[in-house]
């Protein structure tokens, strides 16, 4: 028996609200209530490989903190990894916005980038 799961989409500010019919070994089979093609390919990889970007702050060596994110998603599994690593690293005190603090980040092909000067 096909199972449904219903998501929003994320990819844009209209936020779809999609209905996806999955087979009974979980593929995607079918997906409506998307306005555009973006929300069929991101309720698909939503229910085969979900993804993420990363948000966080890393200390710099004077104690205070940068925000930082990842330059593009990670696989939602390693979410918990990345943001081991990203808690173990200290960034150099004059840091800007773009600058890389963590390259290729858990072989995610990610890296981790400033969102903030310090």
């Amino acid at each position: 028996m096909a199972k449904e799961r219903l998501l929003t989409c994320i990819v844009c500010p209209r936020g779809c609200q999609m209905k996806v019919t999955l087979s009974d070994d979980g593929k995607p089979t079918a997906v409506e209530g998307n306005f555009c093609k973006r929300g069929a390919t991101y309720a698909n990889d939503e229910c085969t490989n979900p993804k993420r970007t990363v948000t966080s702050t890393v200390r710099c060596k004077s104690g205070d903190v940068v925000s930082v994110k990842t330059d593009r998603t990670v696989p939602k599994g390693k979410m918990l990894e990345v943001m081991v690593e990203i808690n173990s690293v200290l960034a150099d005190d004059n840091v800007k916005i773009g600058d890389i603090i963590i390259e290729n980040v858990c072989d995610t092909g990610a890296n981790v980038v400033a969102t903030s000067n310090h």
